[in-house]
């Protein structure tokens, strides 16, 4: 969709589009939260083995080590994408965009419930750098899906017969090759080096 073609009336109401999305974001990580809470003492044992498991992947960059960290990286944000072209994004992105802030909060939270405050940090070395790459490349191929699969709605019940076409031009398939790039090259940096930072921090906190 050309963003330079839209009326300005629409660009002001981009502000919106995000901040609805962004509510139902933060609902998910307070549902995370509340939800984490009622997990059991035993999920430590659990936690320990995905750390082992987590830590063995550092220099070995397997196809199956990729594939794995490649649908991390890849499946809000290409999901958030494909939606644009279905009317009934308008319903399931929000429910994919809380999802996402649900998965989130839950994990960071069990690692918090599990190894005290020292779980903050090690959550910030798992899922730190994902975050920092996924999650501006997800609301920014989001907000437009919401926006284009709100207009197919409209003209699907016959309510957009002033509604411009939704039109998925060059602006449209060039943000997804940018969120691509960033995608794969935050992909590569945290099979590089997150489980080494991990590891050495793995050392400090229990030596």
């Amino acid at each position: 969709m050309n963003w330079k073609k839209r009326s300005g009336l629409e660009w002001e109401r981009l502000p919106f589009r995000l901040l609805f999305l962004a509510l139902f974001f933060l609902g998910g990580i307070f549902l995370g939260q509340v939800s984490a809470g009622q997990v059991p003492a035993a999920a430590g044992e659990e936690l320990d083995r995905y750390l082992s498991d987590y830590l063995q992947i550092g220099g070995e960059t397997t196809p199956q080590v990729a594939l794995t960290a490649a649908v991390l990286y890849f499946r809000y944000p290409l999901a958030a994408f494909l939606l644009g072209f279905a009317s009934i994004g308008v319903v399931l992105l929000p429910m994919l965009t809380g999802a996402f802030g649900f998965f989130l909060s839950f994990s960071v939270c069990c690692f918090t419930a599990a190894f005290g405050s020292d779980g903050v940090l090690l959550a910030l070395a798992v899922f730190g750098l994902r975050c920092a790459v996924t999650l501006p490349c997800y609301f920014l191929l989001a907000v437009p899906s919401w926006e284009a699969s709100a207009t197919l709605a409209a003209l699907s019940f016959g309510r957009g017969k002033r509604s411009a076409p939704v039109v998925y031009g060059r602006d449209w398939w060039a943000r997804l090759g940018m969120v691509s790039a960033a995608l794969l090259a935050g992909m590569c940096a945290e099979l590089m080096l997150s489980p080494e930072f991990l590891q050495i921090l793995l050392e400090r906190l229990m030596p």
